[in-house]
């Protein structure tokens, strides 16, 4: 059986050297099919489009459409049934903690060797978790704000990503092809898990969100 993994990073030459590196390990894997992508955008597509079902997705913090963990909480809103792991330049302790409270399934550090990587690759085809948990820096508030965003459902989070945005119920319910009614039924939950009064507090606690994933 063909294993499929979407590989999302943004450095052509990094992006082509891994994808070489992760078909060579076909001889102990099997059959495998690596899919690059260079933006999240590109990952919507070929996932939505059907030209691919991967087994695990391989997703780069930094790319030009993507806000440090913002790119992760997207897929696994829109896509939760897939495996995602990072794969980050910056493998800090606090960076592996917040991926993991966010929901990948996998940390890779850039600067692994091969046989380090293969290791890796096999466990999360295997469905296992790899972190490295040996760093236990921790920030309370990033943790309570991932624990309440961890909360929302796959749709209530595209509703607020939404009204991060300053969108209205209209133009949230024409986007997403549902009724005001559902929106503001959206809307209501999500202030309520996120502890909030009224809509425009979602835009700041978004904003401290996104800085926080940049710390």
């Amino acid at each position: 059986m063909t294993s499929s993994i979407v590989i999302a990073d943004d450095h052509p030459l990094y992006r082509a050297a891994l994808v070489q590196t992760i078909q060579s390990f076909s001889d102990t894997f099997g059959p495998l099919e690596c899919t690059a992508c260079s933006s999240l955008t590109e990952v919507h597509h070929c996932i939505e489009a059907g030209n691919v079902k991967p087994n695990l997705v391989l997703l780069d913090l930094h790319m030009p459409d993507i806000n440090g963990f913002s790119g992760l909480m997207d897929l696994r809103a829109n896509f939760p049934q897939i495996p995602i792991a990072i794969i980050s330049g910056d493998d800090s302790s606090k960076a592996i903690d917040r991926a993991k409270q966010l929901g990948a399934v996998g940390f890779i550090s850039k600067s692994l060797e091969a046989n380090e990587l293969q290791n890796i690759i096999q466990k999360l085809l295997d469905g296992a978790l790899s972190f490295d948990t040996t760093g236990n820096e921790q920030d309370l508030e990033w943790q309570e704000f991932a624990r309440r965003i961890a909360s929302l459902t796959p749709h209530q989070f595209r509703v607020f990503n939404m009204l991060s945005q300053g969108r209205l119920n209209k133009q949230i319910a024409y986007d997403l092809e549902i009724t005001e009614p559902t929106v503001k039924s959206h809307v209501t939950a999500i202030l309520r898990k996120l502890g909030l009064r009224k809509r425009t507090e979602v835009i700041l606690l978004s904003q401290k969100f996104e800085a926080l994933s940049q710390a």
